[in-house]
């Protein structure tokens, strides 16, 4: 993905869960900087994530392990909740728990099918 569509997500998606209630900030020089391993701060007083953002024009997402770890690793130094957010061009965001997707070899992978069964819409997310 390319910095601009991704920095592009990444505001589209804090404005989003801005709307809904959710204080949100996102975090600086993520995925430039090796300790910091996610995008954005999410929370609405109930909920708390840390959330690497993610968009694909496929219908499949692939994922560095090495990254995904280091959110995980990240979010629980914070007692956040880890979530991968990925946009999926004209199918919407979907949002999943690290330790559901799936193991590819060295990669991590999730289809938009899969999410739809294992993860949560925006809608569902927001809730």
């Amino acid at each position: 993905m390319n910095k601009k569509r991704g920095s592009d997500a990444e505001r589209e998606l804090l404005h989003l869960l801005s709307n809904k209630g959710f204080a949100v900030a996102r975090v600086a020089g993520s995925g430039m900087i090796e300790e910091t391993n996610c995008d954005l701060f999410a929370g609405n007083g109930k909920k708390k994530y840390a959330i690497e953002v993610k968009i694909t024009s496929s219908s499949k997402k692939y994922l560095e392990r090495e990254q995904v770890n280091g959110l995980v690793d990240f979010a629980e130094k914070f007692g956040l909740d880890p979530i991968v957010a990925i946009k999926f061009l004209r199918r919407g965001w979907w949002f999943i728990e690290p330790f559901k997707l799936e193991k590819t070899g060295k990669a991590l992978a999730i289809s938009l099918e899969d999410i739809k069964k294992k993860g949560q819409s925006f809608e569902e997310f927001v809730k």
